[in-house]
């Protein structure tokens, strides 16, 4: 029964903590956002304090350095990349034109005499086949556009946010110290166990996968410019900052890329080779150098499970959902873990299986 109760009593908090999310993720933002960034910056802040900084001094530094970077930053990129994405916008249809063209001039005979051999006498439809492509295309800016909205929000609520930051930062250390003292005393060895490995794969996967996404950005960025290419900033930045889901970075920075360097530089096979062998060399740096480096083995992520997440999280609670959607995979990843070598350890498993060895044993 006590049992019972106890799984009653968790069972109810998360649906509570759940139906919290759910009426209240219109004005979550700036919160989690405040909380992401303490996360982040908490083991600067106990570094600064080992080496003689007060709480609040290491609190104050590391905020007003970071507010002016990212101040810095945002002065610095925000107005070219809206210049670029407007003009980008523009420019889609024709592009879509002009790559229709040139599919239909340059491989349209081809495809369409493979299309006759086959028997099936049709003729590819060009101009139907690049409208989807632009439409999907169009799609996906406006998706990502929507994703820009909401970081505007942030910056929106950037009072809001270093607040949220601050205190939250300057007060970690002894909101965790009473959290841990509410743990059930029964438990709370399994439950700081289990907290650290939550806090282990959350810091190695979020903390790397930031430093990896701004690598990334900055290599398609660059890479892009020297060849030349048509808003080279824009898809190249665009690449990386997405990096996090896996393979969706590199797919449509590659997808937007190839297109415009078609239009802008057909027949000329090395320039567009050479923005091929950006993101050859972007994918080879990001599995051989970076993720070694940055996330390493113990992560415990699958690629599927955390795209998974980023769905279903952005889905159900928008912009603040994908906030919270690779925390919230690290702690169901470890849970289930956990689950599963209880299971392995408990009667459910081996019962019949350890009997039988018991009574082979004694005779």
């Amino acid at each position: 029964m006590n049992t019972n109760k106890q799984v009653l009593f968790w069972l109810l908090s998360f649906a509570a903590f759940v139906l919290f999310l759910s009426v209240f993720q219109n004005i979550l933002l700036p919160f989690v956002a405040g909380m992401a960034l303490a996360y982040l910056l908490d083991p600067i802040a106990d570094y600064l304090e080992e080496h003689g900084f007060g709480r609040i001094w290491a609190t104050v530094t590391i905020l007003l350095i970071f507010l002016v970077v990212f101040v810095t930053a945002l002065l610095i990129l925000l107005p070219i990349l809206g210049r670029q994405l407007i003009a980008f916008l523009e420019y889609l249809p024709e592009l879509a034109v002009n790559l229709e063209t040139l599919l239909r001039d340059g491989l349209g005979p081809q495809l369409d005499r493979i299309s006759n051999l086959s028997g099936q006498g049709q003729q590819i439809d060009w101009g139907a086949f690049v409208g989807q492509a632009a439409n999907f295309v169009g799609g996906l800016l406006s998706s990502i556009w929507s994703g820009g909205q909401a970081l505007i929000s942030i910056i929106g609520l950037a009072v809001v946010t270093p607040v949220v930051a601050f205190y939250l930062l300057l007060d970690w250390d002894s909101m965790i110290e009473r959290i841990d003292s509410w743990l059930p005393r029964d438990h709370q060895q399994t439950i700081r166990t289990l907290v650290s490995d939550m806090d282990s794969v959350v810091a190695g996967f979020v903390r790397g996968q930031v430093l990896m996404c701004i690598i990334l950005g900055t290599f398609y960025a660059l890479g892009l410019l020297l060849i030349g290419l048509k808003f080279g900033l824009l898809i190249g930045l665009t690449a990386g900052l997405i990096s996090f889901i896996p393979y969706v970075g590199a797919i449509v920075g590659f997808g937007l890329s190839i297109g415009v360097a078609l239009v802008q530089f057909w027949p000329d096979f090395f320039m567009i080779g050479a923005v091929l062998a950006v993101f050859v060399l972007g994918q080879f740096l990001e599995g051989n150098v970076l993720q070694p480096k940055l996330l390493g083995g113990s992560v415990g992520l699958h690629p599927v499970w955390l795209m998974f997440a980023l769905f279903a999280f952005g889905s159900l609670l928008g912009f603040v959902g994908m906030l919270i959607a690779i925390p919230a995979a690290a702690v169901v990843g470890v849970l289930a873990r956990f689950a599963l070598k209880q299971y392995l350890a408990s009667s459910l498993y081996a019962g019949h299986y350890k009997n039988t060895n018991k009574t082979e044993g004694l005779e």
